[in-house]
Order: structure tokens, then C-alpha cells, then sequence
């Protein structure tokens, strides 16, 4: 006899994921609910008392008689007025970090996020997971997420399972995700599932919430530089219901208020608008609608403009075939898109591209017990790079560029198995078999010896569409083991493998609209990463703290790096600027977190080091990546003052990043020309460090419909001028802005000018909710 069942929060009709569900006396027997808040319990006899409970909600005691069997029940758990004493930050088991084995995965409470200190105000999910250990950024106000030593477009990010290809607003000032819309957020930067693949080095899964499935309800938010808007609510009375959520900045009206007339017709702005529509099919389906647009656009004085955008949506479908078998049927697809345009008579030019995937993918789950659980499934994805077209204006002197499209269709075979294998040993195997092959239409040039050289082109090939180009293959195993030491303490390892098809060839390590994609073809080999790790995980003081140490080592072979002086952008021969060659990583990452009381949060250390060797680079020796930073702390303090009153602390400091500064410089015509080293990023930046806060008052909640917030934040506190850049040039007159071609000249000298982007900056934003 099996009892089946879903647990929702009563106030907002969203599914509770990982409530405990168990029979009254039999605690040890129980199970949790899944990511759709569904559960089901064998039972071995009737009637029976069934007891649901939920960290910060009141326990629901129900008695189950037998023609409960026949229907999957609802449950609606109300949430506990919370004291001071028992602040939960949390939506997971407390004793999950010791028990699963879950290795490498990190979860962030949007609680918490919307806690945490924000540039502007504006509260950021990959900013928040940037004070994770083993995650770093590319320097001041980035989103770019740099995991475990590997660069940042070998995470995948995804959205209800579709990719992002730019997951960022603003040159990576501001992620796209607008936390009002969000039910989740995993990071897997070890232990990923067998299920997962396509990227290198992590997953960023990300999940918009439902809508309400008793009332109409609105939330959003009025900041410094923009606002944002949420309604949900039910559709009918089935237990169908929708999301939709919208934000835009408003830097450009601003700009009209300027005294300054250059300012005064210059444009800013991004929008981000998503949406969601969940539709029960019946007691064992249900149909969710996602969908993604977002742009943003920069423009200057009506002579220069640049735009890019994100289009993503996912259809998926869950069936509960019975008590153990689902079903997960899911259809993408992603585009992203940008456009330069530069309005001069003599070098005017319009220059485009875009780049998609799109995607279907099956998984079958089937629980054979309570300590065994098998999935399986297939995954196509088909990636479509469009040409770089770069259109000259009438009487530009600049030439047409357009170069070949790039296809390719990546094919996965998936198996996951979880086992307990004892009370104490628990495993978790998997398998994914890739298939790989770039198709036409498209161009492929011949080289003397199979060597890439933009001078010794020897012919060219054309691909008719669907035509076979090139082919690529790979296992990738993946197996993780827990022991269990004791109730609070644990002992798990882990091994990952995988492969990646797509790259991105750029020298900026923040990352920009512009960057260029490249797919596996004859020359690009895709990547393999293979990544061992073995933790140590022990909670105490009642499961309210937790501490955490992780090592790991990770091999990358077939990355690519930029010959120097490298043009990416617009050749259609992009593997002669490239070379390619192996990587590896290693570090040990610490974290103590408290979970509850009025004072909660982390503080975390990571030690790690970043290598390549490419031949080619360095003189063939190994050289530090960018974003090679050994010395990571983040620290995140919320404390409750009252039920009205609240606070936010991050501090976070980091080592400087690594770059090449110029040993020297020469004279060519006429100027004068750095001289760089043979050796790449020899040199540092400062270290950094930045010190945020942030004082949030809430009104008093008297049974009123509409309920307001304010939040005061101040980003860098103390006004830590972390340099952006460095520029190496001659100083006129010792006036770093001396730019009068006719003035005076009185001396002249080398010197280095430093760039920052952000002090001392204060915002205020208001939220409200009815």
C-alpha cells in the first residue's frame, strides 16, 4: 500500500521540496518531497497517522484511511511565526549536508540573496554565489563566475533547463535574473549528476517559481536605478496557475536631466521580462511554460550603439506513471543576439550576429525501494551559429566581412544509479555517452601539415547542409560515495568527467557581449575535464552550524587560449588565432555556516591555483590564467534586531588578479609602443577587498493587504579603490587628463593611470507586496 501526496505552502500555493513525510512512530522509515513537492510512502497497514513537517512551517497530522490510496492528497502547511530565537535561512533538511551525497553543491536561500548587500540595490543571484568557496569573480562589479579554476564559459546556466548563453546585464555589472521571479538556485561545481553535461566545470540551475494557487497577488520593488514589477495567481480552479515578472533601469532618463548636452542624447537601459504558466493535465501530469526575453542597449550621442539580447524558453512535461516511476519530458530553446552599430561618414559599418540551441530531453525515473533509485534518459541539442556580418555604410572605407555559419548536433545517453549500500555507505554512479558531430552548411579550410596559419591557407571546402564535417565522442563516468561517521559527521569523494563542444576565444576575462563563440570542428578539440574530490562534513550544536572542508583536484585538456595578437572577431578562419592545450586546477575550500538565530550567515576560505600550458603561450611553459586568485574570504553576516529592523554585512577579499604589465617600450612610428615579456601573466593587481551593508525595515505585519520594506545599502563602505584597469601611457605636464593638442607642453614622462569603477556608493530601494 503506498500513500501518494504533494505539500504546498498554504499561504503562496508554492510546492514545499524536501518537506519529511512519515508514518507517526516511524520517523526513521520517512521520506522527502521532490522538486514538485510530490511524495509517496509505502505503508503497511490502515489506518494510519501521517505526519508532514517542514523547518519553519507548523507539522500537519493527518489520519490516512484506505480510500486515501486512491488519490494523491494535498497538504497545506502554514508557515510558523518565527522568534527571534529560530530564524530559519534555509529551505532544506537540516541534517542534508552530512546525510546526502551531494558532493560540490551549493545552495543559496533567496532569503538570504534578497539579504545580502547589492551594488545599486540591486540584489544579484550570481553576485551572491560569487561568496560561495570555490567561485570567483573577474574583478569589480562582474557577474562572471569563475568555478574551481576553469574560465566562465565552461559553466552552464540554465533556466527551467535551458541554456543562457550571457547570463548578465551591463558588461556583467548585473546578472539577468531578477530574484522576485525565482523558486531555486543549485550550484554543482563537483558532483554532477549524470543527467547534466555540456559544460566543463559547473551547473548554475536555476528555477522560476509558480504562481499562487489561491489569489491574485503583486510584489515588486522601486530602486536607484531601476524598478521591478511580479503578478501571479491562479488560472481557474484546477490548480493551474501563472507568473509574470518584469524589470527595467531608468540610467537613461536620468541622462536627460543633464546639464551636460554631450550626455543628454546617450542611452542606457536593460529590461528583462519572464514569465511562467504551470497547468495541471490531471492527478499524474502537469504542463510548465517558461519563457525569457531580455535586452539591454548602450548608445552614445547617436554615433555609437550596441545591443544584445537573451530569448529563452522551455516547455516541460511531468508525468507520475505510479507510486515509483516519472517521467520528465522537456523542449528548449535559446538565442542570444548583439548588434554594433557605428554611425561615421567615412568608417561607418552595422555589425551583427546570434547564436542558439535548441534542444529535447527525456528522463525516466524509477525507485525500485528506499535505497534504490535508477534514472535514465537521452538528450539532442542542435547549436546554430549564425554568420559574422559586418555591413560597411554608403562611402565607409570600412570593408564587408561575413563569415561561414558554424552547426553542430551533440547526442547524450544518460544512466544514474543511487544506492545505499549499507546504513552508513551510500553511492551515487553514472554514466553519459556524448556523440558529437559538426554539420553544414559551412567552410572548412586546409593547412600545410594539419597547422592552422592565417598566411598558408591552401584551400577551402564547402559543406552542403546536414553534411557530415567532423565527428567527436566521449564517456564520462561519474561516482560519489558518502560514509556516514556518525549522525553529524561524514566522510564523501567523488570523481567527475566531462566533455565540452562549444568555447569561447576572447581575451577579456570579465567577458562581453561580443565575445566569440566556437564550436568543436577539425582543429578545436573539445574539452575534457576530469575533477576528484574528498570532503569532510560535520554538522553540531543541533544542526544549527555547519562546517565543511573540500579538496579537489581537476585536469583540463584541449582548452584554448589567444595567440598573441590575436583578431577573433571577424575572421573566418578562427583557428588560426588559437591554440590549444591543457589546463589543471587544485585547491581546498572551507566553510562555517550558521543556520539559525537572530545572527546567521558564512564565513568561507578557499585556497586554490589555476594553471595552463599551451604551447605557443609562454614559451611553451605554464602560466597563470587571469583569473588565478589563491587567497579567497567571503564573509556574510544578517542579524534580526526585531521583527521590523535587520541588517546585511558581506566583506570579501580576495588576491589580485593576474596580468602581463609592460616590461618596456619602443618607438614606432612616431609613438611610442609597450614591450611586453615572452611570459604571460607574470604579473598582479592589488589584492581586493570591499566591506558592503545594508539596514532593512519592514512594516509591521497588522493583517493589511499591502506590506512595505525599505532597504539602505552602502557598497564599499570604506571606499576601497579596487583598480578596474591600468593604462600605460605618457603623462603631459603631469595631468593625467591633459587632452589640449595645442597647449603648452612642459614635460612629458611614463606613467600608469589607474582605473576604478565603484567607491563609496549608497542606495536606497523600496519593496512592497500585495
Amino acid at each position: 500500500m503506498v500513500i501518494q501526496g504533494e505539500v504546498i505552502d498554504s499561504n503562496t500555493g508554492q510546492p514545499l521540496i524536501g518537506a519529511s513525510i512519515y508514518l507517526e512512530g516511524a520517523v526513521e522509515k520517512g521520506v522527502v518531497s521532490d522538486l514538485n513537492g510530490k511524495f509517496s510512502l509505502k505503508v503497511d497497514g490502515l489506518p494510519a497517522r501521517l505526519v508532514i513537517s517542514f523547518i519553519g512551517y507548523e507539522s500537519s497530522v493527518r489520519s490516512i484511511q484506505a480510500n486515501d490510496l486512491s488519490k494523491s492528497i494535498r497538504f497545506f502547511l502554514k508557515p510558523e511565526d518565527l522568534s527571534l530565537e529560530e530564524i530559519i535561512i534555509r529551505e532544506r533538511r537540516a541534517d542534508e549536508q552530512v546525510r546526502s551525497l551531494e558532493m560540490g553543491k551549493s545552495s543559496v536561500p533567496l532569503e538570504t540573496i534578497k539579504n545580502i548587500p547589492a551594488l545599486f540595490g540591486e540584489v544579484d543571484l550570481l553576485r551572491s554565489l560569487q561568496l560561495l568557496p570555490g567561485v570567483q569573480t573577474a574583478g569589480e562589479g562582474t557577474t562572471g563566475l569563475f568555478v574551481r579554476g576553469s574560465s566562465a564559459d565552461q559553466n552552464l546556466v540554465q533556466l527551467d533547463g535551458a541554456p543562457v548563453f550571457n547570463p548578465s546585464h551591463f558588461f556583467g555589472i548585473f546578472s539577468v535574473f531578477n530574484p522576485d521571479a525565482l523558486n531555486k538556485v543549485d550550484l554543482y561545481k563537483g558532483n554532477m549528476p549524470a543527467s547534466f553535461g555540456g559544460r566543463a566545470s559547473s551547473l548554475v540551475d536555476v528555477f522560476l517559481k509558480e504562481g499562487n494557487l489561491n489569489k491574485l497577488r503583486a510584489e515588486g520593488g522601486i530602486g536607484t536605478i531601476s524598478s521591478r514589477l511580479t503578478i501571479d495567481g491562479p488560472i481557474g480552479e484546477n490548480g493551474s496557475n501563472f507568473i509574470i515578472s518584469g524589470r527595467r533601469t531608468y540610467a537613461d532618463l536620468f541622462l536627460k536631466l543633464s546639464s551636460d548636452e554631450s550626455l543628454k542624447d546617450n542611452r542606457l537601459n536593460f529590461y528583462d521580462l519572464s514569465g511562467k504558466f504551470s497547468f495541471r493535465l490531471g492527478e499524474k501530469d502537469k504542463l510548465t511554460i517558461s519563457s525569457y526575453q531580455g535586452s539591454d542597449f548602450l548608445g552614445l550621442e547617436n554615433q555609437f550603439g550596441l545591443g544584445w539580447s537573451n530569448w529563452v524558453n522551455a516547455v516541460n512535461w511531468n508525468r507520475v506513471k505510479s507510486e515509483n516511476s516519472f517521467f520528465d519530458l522537456q523542449a528548449y530553446h535559446s538565442r542570444y543576439t548583439y548588434r554594433v552599430e557605428f554611425n561615421d561618414p567615412e568608417n561607418g559599418f552595422d555589425w551583427s550576429n546570434s547564436l542558439g540551441e535548441t534542444g529535447l530531453k527525456a528522463i525516466w525515473t524509477q525507485k525500485w525501494s528506499n535505497n534504490l533509485q535508477l534514472q535514465g534518459g537521452i538528450q539532442s541539442s542542435w547549436y546554430h551559429f549564425s554568420p559574422v556580418d559586418l555591413s560597411p555604410a554608403p562611402n565607409s572605407a570600412i570593408q564587408s566581412i561575413k563569415t561561414s555559419p558554424k552547426n553542430g548536433v551533440l547526442n547524450a545517453l544518460f544512466l544514474g544509479l543511487n544506492k545505499d549500500i549499507s546504513p552508513k555507505l551510500s553511492t551515487e554512479a553514472g554514466v553519459r555517452w556524448g556523440l558529437y558531430q559538426q554539420i553544414g552548411p559551412g567552410t572548412e579550410y586546409t593547412y600545410p601539415n594539419e597547422i592552422p596559419n592565417r598566411n598558408e591557407k591552401l584551400d577551402s571546402i564547402g559543406y552542403k547542409a546536414l553534411e557530415s564535417m567532423q565527428f567527436y565522442q566521449g564517456l564520462e563516468p561519474r561516482i560519489a560515495f558518502r560514509y556516514l561517521i556518525n549522525e553529524q559527521f561524514s566522510i564523501k569523494t567523488a570523481f567527475n568527467r566531462n566533455f565540452q563542444y562549444l568555447q569561447i576565444a576572447t581575451n577579456s576575462s570579465a567577458g562581453l557581449p561580443i565575445d566569440r563563440w566556437v564550436l568543436a570542428d577539425r582543429y578545436i578539440r573539445p574539452i575534457r575535464s576530469d575533477q576528484i574530490s574528498l570532503g569532510l562534513f560535520h554538522n553540531f550544536d543541533q544542526d544549527r552550524w555547519e562546517l565543511s572542508l573540500e579538496g579537489y583536484y581537476k585536469d583540463l585538456n584541449h582548452v584554448i587560449d589567444l595567440r598573441n595578437g590575436a583578431q577573433v572577431l571577424f575572421t573566418d578562419q578562427v583557428e588560426t588565432e588559437l591554440l590549444s592545450g591543457d589546463g589543471w586546477s587544485y585547491g581546498i575550500e572551507s566553510l562555517l555556516r550558521k543556520n539559525s538565530g537572530k545572527t546567521t550567515g558564512w564565513i568561507a576560505y578557499t585556497w586554490s591555483r589555476a594553471w595552463r600550458k599551451i604551447e605557443g603561450v609562454s614559451l611553451g611553459q605554464a602560466y597563470n590564467p587571469r583569473f588565478d586568485r589563491p587567497h579567497d574570504i567571503t564573509l556574510v553576516v544578517n542579524h534580526e534586531f526585531s521583527s521590523a529592523w535587520s541588517m546585511g554585512i558581506t566583506f570579501v577579499y580576495t588576491s589580485g588578479l593576474a596580468v602581463s604589465f609592460p616590461v618596456g617600450t619602443y618607438r614606432l612610428d612616431n609613438q611610442t609602443v609597450p614591450l611586453y615579456s615572452d611570459f604571460r601573466n607574470e604579473d598582479r593587481f592589488p589584492d581586493y577587498h570591499r566591506m558592503d551593508a545594508s539596514l532593512t525595515w519592514r512594516n509591521p505585519d497588522k493583517g493589511r493587504k499591502w506590506k512595505g520594506s525599505w532597504n539602505f545599502s552602502v557598497y564599499n563602505l570604506y571606499g576601497r579603490k579596487n583598480p578596474f584597469s591600468y593604462e600605460f601611457r605618457t603623462i603631459t605636464n603631469n595631468d593625467i587628463r591633459f587632452e589640449n593638442p595645442d597647449g603648452e607642453v612642459f614635460s612629458t614622462r611614463p606613467g600608469v593611470v589607474m582605473t576604478y569603477l565603484f567607491s563609496f556608493l549608497p542606495s536606497i530601494t523600496y519593496n512592497f507586496q500585495f
